[in-house]
């Protein structure tokens, strides 16, 4: 006798298993004068071009040193890549965190005009939670396609609040944030409502001396509403531990932020929603439906149902190790996560790898979503499609 519930759960499984998943390599460890690349991030431009950005580390695959921000372009939805491109070079110190999004609301540049968030840092991070170094917020833009970038401009003062004084007078905040890093991943920009044309940099930062659990961390965002001409902080979320952030527009003016839980008691994805465009959150919650290792996450709008977003997430759904890259879609802003499919995982016996860990979403079509992210142990950054309708 037929097991009919056992038929229909095999269907499933191999509907949401991709079969001979094709991995395109993009930046590959060792090579083109960088020892390592570290935290993919990649948007769509409007012509349909596709642009992925991530660190170069120069020396090791060390947080710290000598650290560019490098890009790459596909013209054919990621089947072949250009050449490299440094984009960012702090010199002295290191530039990372890249965060891009396109401002298709600005008059003044009816094609689009990229903006690239990165921060600057002149030691590492566990130095700087004591005091010793400060992180900068940065950012250029380009409106050629990525061809050419401007002078960057630093918003530092803006949205961020360090207490720096024996640096630069300027930074003398009585908040005394110390470490600081946007996303990682892309920033992102409301398409609709009351908030249209905001965009919007998801960001974490500590906040005085270091705590045990990392309780020092807390998430926050900041946003500009004209361009870049100035920015405002948004709202910290009330989380201790809340950590590296991505971001999403929801229906009725709402923005989801997704975040790592630093302090790895819960393993799984904090949630927070504000209803004024990340001036304040409503609720910020643990989601069971989210797994999640101590890692990065990439949340991305692609749509609408029934007057609902449409989002699809990813991150490492494993949590013991970095592995196990799923992609899911909600069809409900997030309340559930009905469908799911596994990108990449690797040998999960071997928890002294890292097989799949930070990623970032592009959309590449109505039915077709991009994914770079970091395979193997760091040794590539690598881009694949799934598609999901």
């Amino acid at each position: 006798m037929i097991n009919l519930s056992l038929v229909i759960m095999l269907l499933l499984t191999f509907t949401n298993s991709p079969a001979q998943q094709k991995f395109v390599p993009v930046f590959e460890s060792g090579k083109q004068g960088y020892n390592s690349y570290r935290i993919p991030a990649i948007i769509r431009l409007p012509n349909g071009d596709l642009l992925a950005f991530c660190e170069g580390r120069v020396k090791d695959a060390g947080d710290f040193g000598n650290i560019d921000i490098v890009m790459k372009s596909s013209r054919d939805k990621g089947k072949n890549w250009g050449p490299m491109q440094v984009v960012a070079d702090a010199a002295e110190v290191q530039a990372g965190n890249p965060a891009p999004v396109v401002d298709l609301s600005d008059p003044a540049y009816p094609k689009g005009r990229i903006f690239l968030f990165y921060n600057t840092g002149n030691n590492h991070e566990n130095e700087v939670r004591k005091g010793h170094g400060l992180r900068e917020a940065w950012y250029i833009t380009s409106i050629d396609n990525g061809l050419t970038w401007s002078v960057p401009v630093n918003i530092t003062t803006q949205v961020h609040r360090p207490k720096q004084p024996a640096v630069n007078k300027d930074y003398d905040f009585p908040d005394d944030w110390r470490s600081y890093a946007n996303t990682p991943g892309h920033a992102m920009q409301f398409q609709s409502g009351r908030y249209k044309g905001r965009i919007y940099i998801a960001a974490n930062h500590s906040a005085g001396d270091p705590q045990q659990q990392s309780v020092d961390y807390k998430a926050h965002g900041y946003y500009t509403d004209d361009h870049g001409k100035s920015f405002q902080l948004g709202a910290t979320i009330n989380l201790p531990g809340s950590n590296e952030s991505t971001a999403a527009e929801l229906s009725g003016n709402r923005l989801l932020v997704n975040s790592r839980n630093q302090r790895g008691d819960i393993k799984s994805r904090i949630i927070s929603i504000s209803s004024d465009g990340g001036s304040s959150w409503d609720t910020t919650y643990f989601d069971p439906n989210l797994p999640d290792p101590v890692n990065e996450g990439s949340l991305l709008n692609i749509g609408s149902k029934a007057g609902k977003a449409v989002l699809a997430f990813t991150n490492a759904a494993d949590t013991a190790h970095r592995n196990k890259l799923t992609l899911r879609i909600s069809d409900d802003e997030g309340q559930s996560w009905k469908r799911s499919w596994l990108v990449y995982a690797g040998d999960a016996a071997n928890d002294a790898v890292d097989y799949a860990a930070y990623s970032d979403l592009v959309q590449t079509g109505k039915k077709e979503i991009g994914i770079l992210f970091e395979k193997d142990d760091y040794t590539s950054i690598v881009f694949t499609t799934i598609s999901w309708k």
